[in-house]
């Protein structure tokens, strides 16, 4: 396993992405919308993973809910695996807390799945599994 990347969650991902340019030199290497989780993307490569910048498009949006009850911050830890569905099954079956019993589509066509926080100490997890041979998503 290996850190995909590290979810943001802000209020607009330019000014955002302005704050990592600026001071950190990082650049956006592809926005996405992800009509499925009401978000647009942004990913900033970092060594082996990226960050994520979420901005919600709806105000029913996961990243809205969480913007109004904790402000902008870090959202989630994404892990990359080979086989989603068999980590989904053996987290399950050691009793982990799932958000998502079967993947869904995520950004980049990647299979994604969210394991409860209350099950990772207080963190949310989102486990992705690269199924479209997407550069930057790869296992080694």
């Amino acid at each position: 396993m290996k850190i995909d990347h590290i979810g943001i969650a802000t209020n607009g991902i330019e000014n955002a992405a302005s704050i990592y340019r600026d001071a950190l030199g990082m650049h956006v290497t592809e926005t996405e919308e992800v009509s499925g989780q009401k978000v647009r993307v942004a990913m900033l490569p970092i060594g082996e993973s990226r960050l994520e910048l979420l901005e919600a498009t709806s105000d029913d949006s996961p990243i809205s809910k969480f913007l109004a009850k904790r402000g902008p911050g870090i959202h989630h830890i994404a892990l990359r695996v080979e086989d989603i569905r068999a980590t989904l099954a053996d987290l399950k079956s050691k009793g982990a807390r799932l958000i998502d019993e079967e993947p869904r589509t995520g950004a980049g066509g990647c299979l994604v799945a969210f394991v409860h926080p209350s099950s990772t100490g207080g963190v949310l997890i989102e486990l992705v599994e690269n199924v479209g041979g997407i550069p930057g998503h790869e296992i080694t």
